[in-house]
């Protein structure tokens, strides 16, 4: 009796939510840390200049505040995209080690869920992202085409009144094609890591943890910024005077920019880039990790 109330138990409602819960929250406070290296990345790639002068002509003519500006709507992503793919990614692992015996899965399975989780995170994220996105973006242009939202609910109200409901899916192409990109650099290099450090290594959990984080966040940086340019691009985009757009979609942005900056133009601020993604997954990873063990403690 006892061995079948076990076997009984994790089918609860809270068993099943919990990966999503604890992704979401892990997501929403690495955000509160990373915000203001996040505005400075999106700025780089408007073209604005380096970290340094960005940095400089944030504080001069917008304060302390500009480096936040957007962090509702990057709470309001987190909870929809990171609760998302990695709610999805422990679901997938999970039935993929059940198919596979209880062994640990190979690196080509833990990218393939990677793959699909990004996948699902980016549809189920892709409006916040993009009011995300053009709140960032706002204060860099002239006054008269500036949008001037105030959170992100004004945001994604102000699109759907102005542009209709399907345009907070504007740039959701490029947005999950990056999303894959990025978790599965993120979470199949994490999963693999933390094996090999623990398993062939022999280090502890704290810096198996840290070291696993450190090796996820690089390789979704690598994997995903070429991704990430384009869909800024796409997303922060506006009409001329005869209403045409600059881009026509994803591949013809990608087309022009290698046609007139080279390869390396979708590098375009990649060190800022790399200290933004890495410190965020590293983050995220750390405090999932922390939030596990609490939950432990207390039985849950």
């Amino acid at each position: 009796m006892a061995e079948e109330k076990k076997v009984a138990a994790p089918i609860g409602v809270w068993t099943a939510v919990k990966p999503f819960v604890n992704g979401g929250t892990s997501g929403m406070l690495a955000t509160c840390v990373i915000q203001p290296i996040d505005m400075i990345k999106v700025r780089i790639q408007l073209g604005q200049g380096s970290a340094v002068s960005v940095t400089k002509n944030m504080l001069k003519n917008d304060g302390i505040g500009a480096f936040y500006k957007g962090l509702s709507a990057g709470l309001l992503r987190q909870a929809t995209y990171t609760t998302a793919r990695l709610g999805s990614f422990k679901m997938l692992t999970a039935k993929a080690i059940e198919a596979n015996d209880g062994k640990p899965l190979p690196l080509y399975q833990k990218a393939l869920c990677g793959l699909t989780a990004g996948a699902i995170g980016a549809c189920v994220g892709s409006p916040a992202d993009l009011a995300l996105i053009r709140m960032q973006a706002d204060n860099t242009l002239p006054l008269a085409q500036r949008r001037n939202y105030t959170n992100a609910f004004h945001a994604l109200y102000r699109i759907s009144a102005d542009e209709g409901v399907l345009a907070l899916w504007k740039g959701c192409g490029p947005t999950v094609v990056r999303a894959m990109a990025l978790n599965m650099g993120m979470l199949a290099s994490y999963d693999q890591s933390a094996e090999y450090m623990r398993d062939n290594l022999g280090l502890g959990e704290t810096s198996t943890v840290v070291g696993a984080s450190a090796v996820s966040g690089l390789c979704a940086a690598a994997c995903s910024l070429p991704f990430d340019f384009v869909k800024t691009q796409i997303q922060k985009m506006q009409p001329d005077a005869q209403g045409k757009f600059p881009y026509t979609g994803s591949l013809d942005c990608a087309m022009q920019t290698l046609k007139a900056g080279g390869p390396l133009k979708f590098y375009t601020g990649f060190p800022v880039y790399c200290v933004r993604i890495a410190p965020h997954v590293m983050m995220t990873w750390i405090f999932l990790n922390q939030i596990t063990k609490f939950q432990k403690t207390i039985g849950m």
